[in-house]
């Protein structure tokens, strides 16, 4: 996957990023992909961003881990590429529509960031499933993960007659929204959840004249993460620039 090239704070000199480099350091961990290298995260820890900080952050290509912003830098990979919508152009296709049609019944809450012992539960529920080893818990994913001062961050709930389907944890602002992360009942992926959840995001953002809509990092070929590409059309930062992909 090679020409890509990175993203990252260098090379805007002047800019809020060119400006906060220097509170950046590389931290090397294992691959969270499962990719043959390490990653390397170009990473700082801060208190607080303005919305346009924190927008401009997401324009490089930047992703946020509680109060950690990142980048990845890793050698010879660049396989995790930053991929957007603008709200305004996006068309789903008709497996979209027809995954739109069918959840109907789901019931959408916006509130605020909540740690509680229902949303826990369901955490640690998706995480078993998809991570069976079991090397984080659900507490471990509120406090380090999810829990912020650097942004505005909430969260969108989707229930089917009163019952949790899912949570999506998501930071915004007037001209950006940032898709942090998002669980949902693993008996209910007959739904397509991670569909309807950005269809949903998507639709908020459009009602609400939200420019942009981050979906954090795309791979091509990842499993859970290959599906992001099937919303048209979307942007990927390539060579660092944004490239529509029809």
């Amino acid at each position: 996957m090679a020409g890509r090239g990175k993203s990252g704070g260098r090379g805007w000199p002047g800019s809020t990023v060119g400006n906060l480099e220097r509170f950046f350091i590389h931290s090397e961990a294992e691959c969270p992909y499962g990719m043959d290298t390490d990653a390397i995260y170009h990473q700082a820890i801060f208190g607080q961003l303005t919305d346009e900080a924190m927008g401009e952050f997401l324009v490089r290509g930047y992703r946020r881990n509680g109060n950690c912003i990142y980048t990845m830098h890793c050698r010879n990979c660049d396989a995790c590429v930053p991929i957007r919508l603008r709200a305004g152009n996006f068309r789903p296709n008709r497996n979209q529509r027809r995954i739109w049609k069918k959840n109907q019944d789901v019931a959408v809450e916006v509130a605020p960031l909540t740690m509680s012992r229902e949303n826990v539960s369901l955490l640690q529920r998706f995480l078993s499933t998809r991570f069976p080893e079991g090397r984080s818990s659900a507490e471990s994913y509120y406090s380090g993960f999810f829990i912020t001062s650097i942004a505005r961050c909430f969260e969108i709930r989707y229930r089917v007659d009163g019952n949790l389907l899912g949570v999506a944890i998501v930071d915004a602002a007037p001209n950006w929204m940032n898709a942090v992360y998002y669980f949902f009942d693993p008996e209910q992926s007959w739904r397509s959840p991670g569909t309807l959840n950005i269809l949903t995001l998507n639709h908020i953002c459009k009602t609400q004249k939200i420019e942009c809509l981050y979906l954090g990092y795309w791979i091509d070929g990842h499993a859970s993460m290959s599906y992001k590409a099937a919303f048209r059309p979307h942007e990927l930062l390539l060579d660092g620039l944004w490239q529509e992909q029809l």
